[in-house]
C-alpha cells in the first residue's frame, strides 16, 4: 500500500505565503504524476496544481503567478509554495499521487492524502 503524508497548512493573514509538503511512502514501483486539490466549505474538491514525471505543470486560473508547485523525485515528495495568500484560498488541501506499485504484476491507481487546512484571514 502506499500513504501520502501532508504538512505545512496552518492559519495565515492575506498576503502570507505557506509551502505544504506531502511525502509518499510504501511498495512504490514509480510515482506518476503528483498533485494538489482542495475544498472549501460547502464546495466541489477542486485541481489547484498539477506536476508530472517529466515537471509538465498545470495550475488553475485563479492560483496561477502566486502558487509553484514542484516535486523532488528522490524523496517521492511533492511540494505547493502558496504566495500572496487570499481568504478565497481557505480550503483544505488533498495531495494526490498516481501511482505504480508492485502487487502481483504492476498495478497503477490514484491516492489521496488526509488534506490540511490552509486558513487566510483578511
Amino acid at each position: 500500500q502506499v500513504q501520502l503524508v501532508e504538512s505545512g497548512g496552518g492559519l495565515v493573514q492575506a498576503g502570507g505565503s505557506l509551502r505544504l509538503s506531502c511525502a509518499a511512502s510504501g511498495s512504490i514501483f514509480s510515482i506518476n504524476a503528483m498533485g494538489w486539490y482542495r475544498q472549501a466549505p460547502g464546495k466541489q474538491r477542486e485541481l489547484v496544481a498539477t506536476i508530472t514525471t517529466f515537471s509538465r505543470l498545470h495550475y488553475t486560473d485563479s492560483v496561477k503567478g502566486r502558487f509553484t508547485i514542484s516535486r523532488d523525485n528522490a524523496k517521492n515528495t511533492v511540494y505547493l509554495q502558496m504566495n500572496s495568500l487570499k481568504p478565497e484560498d481557505t480550503a483544505v488541501y488533498y495531495c494526490n499521487a498516481v501511482v505504480t506499485v508492485v502487487a502481483g504484476g504492476m498495478l497503477e491507481s490514484d491516492y489521496w492524502g488526509q488534506g490540511t487546512q490552509v486558513t487566510v484571514s483578511s
